[in-house]
């Protein structure tokens, strides 16, 4: 019977490649025309993998996605979509099996899968359902789950630099409007705490509803109808287009007046007027990293919890000078 070193030397590659190729590790990355080489060539060579030598069936893998939110949020922020996305790509390409389930799936029938990809915040009483379906859970987007496999942003560190860059450019009072869903919101928190340490934040310049642009144009003109701020961080784009249009309607110059900066770097960013300052999220990267980790903690077993941080860029258009 044939060896990977045999494999190996023929393909010209490492052992370990070989391995991998063979154990289809998703979080390989090869070229296609050598994956196909290193399969004929064990073909030819009737080698078989482990799995085959013990005589396990290799079936096609089926994960429960749950979604702590309404569908509906997707439409009000692309960035939820994005995240549905990535997952969905993701599995479509390693020939996974998927069950979608929204409001933390209340009210519908689950049962037993090979693993559980969990998007947002859940209750304790519905996790704890979800523990005893399956072993192998990941979240993506919620940072309150340190036992369980996560992927995430760093929306602290997001805070902070939008903070930062406001300084630069000489802001001495920094506003926010923001939303929340079930657990308070941790770019709130971190520019709240990071702001007021450095004399830029004051509670009074915080307004906080949904993530929606109906919400962040409300919330814009209650604020403008005081003394306004003349720097604002936003929470998300969606939020931002509607404080854009209550901006417009007070009859404010952009980025003159007042310059803001929001999070997530949706398509309609560029096509706003003017142009939103943002920063990149890649929140689709988020969704198919969840799925990958998903992966190798059934493939090794794994018990030690992973924590994955998506990067982050901030991307200066025309609401900053």
């Amino acid at each position: 019977m044939a060896t990977l070193k045999e494999i190996a030397q023929e393909a010209g590659v490492s052992q370990a490649t070989v391995s991998r190729v063979l154990n289809e590790d998703p979080t390989l990355s090869v070229k296609e025309d050598t994956r196909q080489k290193i399969f004929e060539i064990a073909e030819r060579l009737e080698y078989k993998t482990s799995s085959a030598r013990k005589g396990v069936h290799k079936s096609k893998l089926h994960f429960l996605v749950v979604y702590a939110y309404p569908q509906s949020t997707e439409v009000n922020d692309p960035y939820y979509l994005a995240i549905r996305y990535g997952i969905e790509t993701q599995c479509a390409r390693l020939n996974i099996e998927l069950t979608h389930f929204y409001n933390g799936g209340e009210g519908r029938e689950l049962s037993a899968v090979d693993g559980i990809l969990v998007v947002g915040h859940l209750p304790p009483e519905r996790l704890a359902m979800l523990c005893g379906l399956s072993n192998h859970l990941v979240f993506v987007d919620c940072r309150s789950q340190k036992e369980f496999d996560s992927v995430d942003v760093d929306l602290a560190l997001i805070s902070q630099q939008v903070v930062d860059y406001f300084i630069e450019q000489a802001h001495r009072r920094i506003g926010y409007i923001g939303g929340q869903n079930e657990a308070p919101d941790l770019r709130e928190l971190a520019f709240f705490d990071y702001g007021q340490r450095l004399g830029v934040v004051q509670e009074r310049d915080l307004y906080c509803g949904d993530f929606s642009s109906a919400s962040g144009y409300r919330l814009a003109k209650e604020m403008l109808e005081g003394d306004w701020p003349k720097a604002l961080f936003v929470a998300s784009d969606s939020i931002a287009i509607g404080v854009l249009r209550a901006i417009h309607e007070k009859g404010l110059a952009i980025p003159q007046q007042i310059e803001l900066i929001s999070v997530n770097d949706i398509p309609t960013a560029k096509f706003t007027f003017p142009p939103l300052s943002t920063v990149r999220i890649h929140s689709e990267l988020m969704g198919s990293q969840g799925i990958n980790l998903l992966v190798e903690r059934l493939r090794d077993q794994r018990s030690v919890p992973l924590r994955v941080l998506v990067p982050s860029r901030l991307i200066l258009r025309g609401t900053t000078r």
